[in-house]
């Protein structure tokens, strides 16, 4: 899931700035202490956009700046498809243990079309109330079978607990979404 939001990031970034180049990604995802909550490390950056570029969804452009050669980049048509892709996929997808692509993919969700991250998080909410309902039919069952040791209860508890704090909070920024709080693409 690292890489995901570390390609998400920076393939993000560089749409929303570009041309960019790396030492401005790095600068500009430094400011927003990515290498502290997503932990995006400065040499990440610079090994995703060669990742990118090989792939084929950025663009190097190499021109000279004050005398020195410097590297600026820019999303390919095929980038801005992936980007889309895997926005969708991070806005959609519940990774209960794993939810770093969602938190990047909420910062980057203005690149989106506004109905495009409505659908995104509207298929996000039926996946965190259909998973919330499996784990209530699993902490029945294992109350009711009373087989389960008490702290595997307590983690299935917990789980529980936050699918419905993700669950709250979700409702109210699709409400903020839908009611046009945010700028999007």
């Amino acid at each position: 899931m690292a890489a995901l939001a570390t390609t998400i990031t920076v393939l993000g970034a560089v749409a929303l700035f570009e041309p960019v180049n790396g030492y401005q990604v790095r600068r500009e995802l430094l400011s927003w202490q990515m290498d502290q909550w997503a932990q995006i490390k400065p040499g990440s950056i610079y090994s995703m956009l060669s990742t990118l570029t090989r792939d084929g969804y950025v663009v190097r452009h190499d021109i000279v700046d004050d005398g020195r050669e410097v590297a600026v980049y820019t999303t390919s048509p095929a980038g801005q498809t992936r980007l889309r892709q895997l926005l969708c996929q991070a806005l959609s997808q519940v990774e209960p243990l794993s939810p770093l692509p969602f938190h990047v993919a909420v910062m980057l969700d203005s690149l989106l079309p506004r109905a495009d991250v409505v659908t995104c998080l509207t298929r996000r909410l039926e996946a965190l109330r259909l998973l919330s309902r499996d784990l209530q039919l699993k902490l029945d069952v294992m109350q009711q079978n009373n087989t389960s040791p008490p702290h595997v209860h307590d983690v299935v508890d917990l789980s529980l607990r936050l699918v419905a704090t993700d669950e709250a909070w979700l409702i109210e920024h699709l409400a903020r979404v839908q009611r046009g709080d945010f700028a999007f693409a």
